[in-house]
This record gives structure tokens, sequence and C-alpha cells, in this order.
């Protein structure tokens, strides 16, 4: 039996009526194209698959797919080729593809590119990966012209990799909201914005293992074994009934018990715990006020 008493509910159960959604609130702003970068995705999108679609009919070398790259960083993602970006980027005696550099010479993203005839494999992950650890790098991309991999670097102990998101610009619409929002993310209009951040929050607050664990939890149950009561008022069923049908038949397993599970139940926990210094704070700043505010302002009469 699963007890929503249990550790797992402990773990990832709301605290605060507002739970996840609320604590990261005004903190995550919806992703908004904005009409000039759609419009600049319309104008160059179809004329840039032609062009992939040339590359991988000719067999071409990585050499010239990573010139292909550098025209579509340029005409669709908005980044000036000469000043904002770089080649052969030189990390500790090896050298990645191309960098996306600011106005300071620091690395915005780190990209990898494979030949455009390629399939992109395990090795060039570990690859590029490698690239942006060796350079501190956060962000880093690994493409062949047509697909397009966005991974995030965690500088932990050990260092790890999340894909974030992906898309192929050959099946691509200069249409597809979904695949549009990833691509401002990381194109020069979103760096100035930092909306790569903003999304990548959001993508994890969207996530299946956060859903499962806001899913499995006290509020939950109870709140199912109240409406099952006003639906079945015959019918009796505690909490533990519940949370043992939903982990049992209706969560997978993965989202109950995968480190990614495991990981979501912690994030969801500093989520809450900010919320409420943040709460504690603002209770605390009131409570600093000096007494006798209403009467500061009014003369002495002298009564």
């Amino acid at each position: 039996m699963v007890s929503c008493a249990g550790s797992k509910c402990r773990q990832s159960r709301d605290r605060a009526s507002g739970n996840l959604i609320s604590a990261q609130k005004g903190e995550v702003n919806p992703v908004v194209i904005p009409a000039k970068f759609s419009k600049r995705v319309h104008e160059n999108l179809k004329k840039y698959q032609e062009i992939i679609s040339s590359l991988k009919k000719k067999d071409s070398n990585e050499a010239d797919t990573v010139r292909v790259v550098a025209g579509i960083l340029e005409c669709i993602f908005g980044y000036n080729r000469f000043t904002e970006v770089t080649s052969e980027y030189a990390i500790r005696g090896t050298y990645c593809d191309l960098a996306v550099i600011d106005s300071r010479k620091k690395i915005r993203i780190l990209i990898e590119v494979k030949a455009a005839s390629s399939t992109l494999n395990e090795s060039h992950v570990k690859q590029a990966i490698d690239y942006g650890a060796n350079a501190g790098v956060n962000w880093v991309v690994l493409t062949n012209s047509d697909k397009w991999i966005l991974y995030k670097i965690k500088f932990g102990k050990p260092i790890s990799k999340e894909v974030v998101s992906e898309f192929d610009l050959l099946s691509l619409s200069s249409k597809s909201v979904k695949e549009l929002e990833v691509m401002y993310a990381i194109s020069r209009d979103g760096q100035d914005k930092s909306v790569i951040d903003d999304y990548y929050m959001s993508k994890q607050a969207k996530s299946k293992f956060i859903i499962g664990a806001l899913l499995f939890n006290e509020d939950t149950c109870a709140l199912i074994r109240k409406n099952m009561k006003k639906l079945y008022p015959d019918v009796k069923i505690t909490d533990d009934e519940i949370a043992d049908i939903m982990a049992h038949d209706i969560i997978k397993r993965e989202i109950l018990d995968s480190e990614e599970s495991k990981k979501a139940r912690k994030d969801i926990e500093k989520a809450i715990k900010k919320q409420e210094r943040a709460k504690n704070g603002t209770q605390a700043g009131e409570n600093a006020k000096p007494n006798g505010t209403e009467s500061a302002g009014k003369e002495d009469t002298g009564e």
C-alpha cells in the first residue's frame, strides 16, 4: 500500500496552496515571439530548407555545412556573422565549429556542426558537451544543419547535460509555434532579453515529472476523495487507496521512481521554500514598520 503520508508524497506535497506554479509566478515570463523574428523566419526558412536538401543530396562535407549553419545564424537567427559568430573557437587545444559571442567576447552558445548527410549520434553529443564543459558554457547546440538539438550543461559533480529542445529545419513550418519558441530563445532577439533562461524554466515546470509529482501528493488525494464522496456518497475510499491506484494503475513508474522524478520533487521543494522565504520576508518587513505612522503627520495641538 502506498500512503499519501509516505515519503514520496511528503517530498512532493503542496505545503502552499499555490505550489510550484505560484512559487515561480512572476519569475517565468511566457515566450512571446515578436513579429520581427517571425517575419525573418518566414522570409528565409524556405531558402535554407532548399539549401539543406541540396547539401544532403550532394553528401557535402562538414566545412560546407558549417558555412550554411553560419548563414542560418545570420539570416534566420539574426546574428551578425562577422561580429557575433566566430568559427573554429579554441577550447583547450581543440576547436568547436562555431560560437555565438556578445559584445564583450563572452560566449553565449557553442555550436558543434556535423556534415549535413550525417546522423547525429552519441559520440557527437559527447564531443559537443565536452566543448561546453571545458569552456564553462551552459548552452550548447549540436546540429547537422537540419536537426538542431539544444543542450543545457549543469556544472555539478559530476557535470551533466539535459536536452532542452530539438527541431528539424527541413520539416519546420514558419507557423510552428512550439519550434519557433525555442528558435526565438536561441536567436539574437531572444538572447538580448535572456529568453533562453525563461524558456528553460518554463520547460522544466511543464515537464511530465513535475506534473506527476504534483499529482501524487496529499492534497490531490484528498480532493479526489471529496469529489468521489459527492458523486458516490455510499462508497468509502481512503487517501491511501487513491494513492495506491494512482501509483499502480495511472501514473507510470518512471514518473514516480526515476532519477528525473526525484529531481522534480526536489525542485518542487526548493520552489516552495523559496516562496515561503519570500512570504516571511514580506511579513517581516511589514512588522518592522514604526508604530505611530498614522499620527506622524498630524500637528501637535497641545491638547
